[in-house]
């Protein structure tokens, strides 16, 4: 006969929500496997079993708010399983925060090697402050990795048992890179404030996910960046035409919508640039979609919410789409999923000013284009200089998988496209 499994005492929390089920009905537990965890704005918490036995159903899903007492799930118990005394399990967790980009895919393979692997000497510090839950914790120790250089692919940019997996093997495979950067001494401590007056400011969730994808993709990825300067003049004039027939619906025609839809002609033209590399780096994967991921700059920092299948939709649909996205980051109200599965990243800087600059590939994606903001040039026509309207493109790539000629390749169609007919582009 099934019994209940309760919420034993926990303390002085009370409505904690559910963060994980670690079980699935069926599944065939031992006295104090994990079954689900919790999370409190102060601590994140494994409710075990309390004794050995077969699942038969779940009580609770992802979300749920549970106290004392609650129906977790009911299970069978095995024939003279011992009964143990719940003890919940609990580790420091962050207080809610903004929704920050999520990690690129993990590989979901063990390590090679079943000997831990210790890639640097753990920082006890960084590792206390890792959000993760006790298992996790544990699970890091037995490998030797240092959670406080993984990145959490998990709810909130929770660090799961796959992301220490991943980890490990990265170092495996890198000979001692490392998911947060290369083995180098540290930075030294320096009192700033013996030269004057200072103010600290904590860094925001975003900030930091984002430095360490950042750091990461810039020390294990081969960058190459090629430059051109693409003629938008026709372009310009007939999105301006549209701006005022679309103002009224309160739809925004940029030009960075021309770009999604440029960018895709330029990914079906080359499809290598619509690829990722596997993660034994032996093989490339190309893919039959077009996803295009929009860097969007809020005040909590930068994100990168996906426009999917932008090849089946229109350039108003797109437009329509960017402006509702661009409103859901800046509010904080993006979802992981809502910034995952990108093929190639625009990032735009052109309503800001600049000329030229360096962006950094997105991994798993293996380029990157960057756009800065256009200006009248004089170009020669042959007889003499005309005035045109000149939009300066930087392409950042993976130099593993492009080489050199295929970036120029790229930037000199994409440059074609946007000064072709405009209307191909709808």
């Amino acid at each position: 006969m099934a019994i209940a499994i309760l919420v034993p005492d926990i303390g002085d929390f009370d409505n904690v929500e559910v963060i994980e089920i670690l079980v699935a009905e069926g599944d065939t537990v031992q006295a104090e496997d994990s079954l689900i965890s919790v999370e409190s704005d102060k601590a994140a918490m494994e409710i075990p079993a309390p004794q050995g036995g077969v699942i038969t159903e779940l009580k609770v899903a992802i979300g749920d708010q549970v106290s004392e007492g609650s129906v977790i799930a009911m299970l069978e118990p095995a024939d003279d399983a011992p009964v143990a005394a719940p003890e919940v399990e609990s580790s420091p967790a962050p207080a809610p925060a903004p929704v920050a980009p999520a990690a690129p895919a993990a590989p979901q393979a063990a390590p090679r090697r079943a000997a831990p692997v210790v890639p640097t000497k753990i920082d006890e510090s960084s590792f206390a402050k890792a959000y993760a839950s006790p298992s996790v914790r544990k699970f890091a120790r037995e490998l030797g990795a240092n959670l406080g250089s993984v990145s959490g692919s998990g709810r909130k940019g929770r660090i799961t048992q796959e992301d220490v997996k991943a980890f490990v093997k990265n170092v495996m495979i890198h000979g001692g890179a490392t998911a947060g950067g290369l083995e180098v001494e540290p930075m030294p401590e320096i009192d700033f404030g013996k030269w004057g007056e200072v103010e600290s400011r904590k860094l925001t969730r975003i900030n930091k996910l984002t430095g360490k994808f950042l750091h990461r993709n810039w020390v294990t990825i081969p960058h190459v960046t090629q430059f051109d300067d693409a003629d938008i003049t026709a372009l310009e004039a007939f999105r301006k035409a549209m701006v005022a027939d679309y103002k009224a619906q309160g739809i925004r025609i940029t030009m960075l919508a021309f770009l999604v839809k440029a960018v895709v002609v330029g990914l079906k033209a080359f499809p290598r640039f619509n690829s990722s590399l596997d993660a034994s780096g032996e093989n490339l994967i190309y893919k039959k979609y077009y996803n295009i991921g929009i860097a969007v700059d809020t005040p909590d920092g930068l994100v990168v919410p996906v426009i999917r299948d932008a090849d089946k939709k229109s350039l108003v649909e797109i437009a329509t789409e960017m402006g509702e996205i661009s409103i859901k980051a800046r509010d904080k109200k993006l979802k992981p999923a809502d910034m995952q599965g990108g093929c190639l990243t625009i990032s735009s800087l052109g309503g800001i000013g600049g000329t030229k600059f360096t962006p950094i590939v997105n991994a798993p994606e293996v380029a990157i284009l960057g756009v800065s903001r256009s200006k009248m040039q004089p170009v020669w026509n042959g007889e003499g200089f005309d005035p045109r309207l000149m939009l300066p493109l930087a392409l950042s790539y993976d130099h593993r998988v492009i080489d050199g000629a295929d970036g120029a390749r790229f930037t000199t169609f994409l440059s074609s496209v946007l000064a072709g007919a405009a209307e191909e582009l709808l």
